[in-house]
């Protein structure tokens, strides 16, 4: 089987979303772009806030599709990941395209426009975890939901920066998870 390159979708992701999000600031906002990045506590706080949710978020995210009944779920991703090249370190640069693209559009401008919560579930729809297809998928999306809300909370009280590195710090986890747990099945 050849492997795709993820780079590409990464890189979209990284410049693609806060260039939708720019547009649609432009026209929506009389403040600067650039004050989207602008702390509303300690930039110290929101970074540490931002990894400590982040890894719990992702860990408890792993635990939920590493249960027995989410076994399909978790072959599912295992599946995915392995038509992609993929390594430790760009698991550390795809996360960051994520973690900062799309919640410079998701939570930095589309929230202040639709709301915490509608931002939320929209954000897990389009990503494919809720699913009334199948439940599973939908249970995981749930959890997801959660998170993704008060992670939309962070971005509120504390920043997006706090928003960007949780959502990174999860993705690195899950990432890392499904690698490691992939390469192990491979291995055995």
């Amino acid at each position: 089987m050849i492997k795709k390159s993820i780079l590409p979708l990464a890189i979209g992701t990284l410049i693609g979303f806060p260039l939708l999000g720019f547009v649609i600031h432009f026209f929506t906002f009389e403040t600067s772009f650039l004050s989207l990045f602008s702390s509303k506590t300690n930039l110290a706080i929101e970074c540490i806030v931002g990894i400590v949710s982040g890894l719990l978020f992702g860990y408890v995210g792993w635990k939920i599709i590493s249960m027995k009944f989410m076994s399909s779920v978790l072959t599912k991703y295992q599946q995915l990941i392995s038509t992609f090249e993929i390594d430790t370190s760009l698991i550390f640069f795809v996360s960051f395209c994520a973690g900062f693209g799309e919640e410079v559009f998701f939570r930095g401008v589309l929230q202040p426009i639709i709301g915490i919560w509608i931002t939320a579930v929209l954000f897990v729809a389009i990503h494919g975890y809720l699913n009334p297809k199948n439940w599973k998928i939908s249970v995981y999306g749930i959890y997801l939901t959660l998170v993704i809300a008060l992670i939309g909370y962070f971005n509120n009280y504390l920043g997006l920066t706090s928003a960007i590195i949780s959502h990174m710090m999860i993705d690195v986890v899950l990432f890392y998870k499904l690698y490691q747990n992939k390469s192990s099945k491979i291995s055995s």
